[in-house]
């Protein structure tokens, strides 16, 4: 995809994100929102996957440590065609496959169960090993949340990783600067997050997360790292998108009422539109 093919289709991706989470009145649509941009990169531009064969041995890993914006990842999922886009309304309802959480053995193109917040990267990190070990060429990428990483099981993972130079691994952190009780820098600050990679061996780069051609620059450089993994602090904007939900703690963990779901999707559509002019 082009870049303008890319900021369209981060659009639908948003809007799915809007219309699941309303239609479950719950779920996280900040954390989604922020991500939106690198779910679209990552699963129409950089990852070697296949929707009609979700379990292709050699495919690219996944793994979303920050379980709780499974919204954002249901909804790439369904956009790329692992599953029908209509599907996304059934968030969190009973009997339906897409859970609060991803779940790796009901929904088609999970890789890993995730939801405990620090341990999703551990899964990775031994996704990126078993690869080294087995002499397969497929990378694994991990995101992770800037409040997640005040989890201590986050550096027991990254010390491996460096250690064992898995240049496989990509480990992004999107980077908004606000968790569920507030402003990172309050509540735990996990700050330099860029030199605390750089301690564990990681190459590290600096983008802002929202923008294609800073995404795009990087994973093409992480891809030319060889003998250590990357990290790349994506800095974001929570609740990117959606007016009323950017830069605010309180959209962290709750739904769009109907009046606000109107106000989020013409948001969204004007946002779609300008793309079009």
């Amino acid at each position: 995809m082009n870049k303008l093919e890319l900021q369209k289709m981060a659009v639908e991706i948003r809007k799915g994100i809007i219309n699941s989470v309303h239609s479950a009145k719950a779920g996280h649509p900040g954390g989604s929102l922020s991500a939106a941009d690198l779910f679209t990169y990552l699963y129409f531009e950089e990852m070697n996957i296949d929707p009609k064969n979700p379990l292709m041995e050699g495919r690219d890993r996944f793994v979303l440590s920050k379980g709780h914006t499974a919204p954002g990842l249901y909804s790439t999922l369904a956009n790329r065609g692992y599953f029908p886009v209509e599907d996304l309304l059934t968030l969190r309802h009973t009997g339906s496959y897409l859970q609060g959480h991803p779940d790796m053995k009901h929904i088609p193109g999970v890789d890993m169960s995730s939801g405990s917040l620090g341990q999703g990267l551990s899964a990775a990190v031994g996704m990126a090993l078993a690869g080294k070990l087995d002499h397969m060429d497929y990378r694994v990428y991990a995101l992770c949340g800037d409040g997640e990483i005040e989890e201590g099981q986050i550096w027991e993972a990254s010390m491996f990783a460096g250690h064992r130079k898995l240049d496989n691994l990509v480990v992004m952190i999107d980077n908004n600067n606000l968790q569920i009780d507030g402003p990172i820098d309050q509540v735990c600050s996990p700050n330099p997050i860029d030199k605390k990679f750089e301690a564990f061996n990681f190459h590290v780069i600096n983008i802002d997360g929202n923008d294609f051609d800073e995404i795009d620059k990087a994973f093409q450089e992480a891809r030319a790292t060889k003998g250590m993994p990357t990290a790349i602090i994506a800095h974001t904007l929570k609740g990117k998108g959606v007016s009323f939900m950017e830069n605010a703690v309180d959209w962290h963990g709750k739904a769009p009422n109907d009046e606000e779901y109107e106000i989020a999707m013409n948001d969204l559509k004007k946002a779609g539109d300008a793309l079009c002019q």
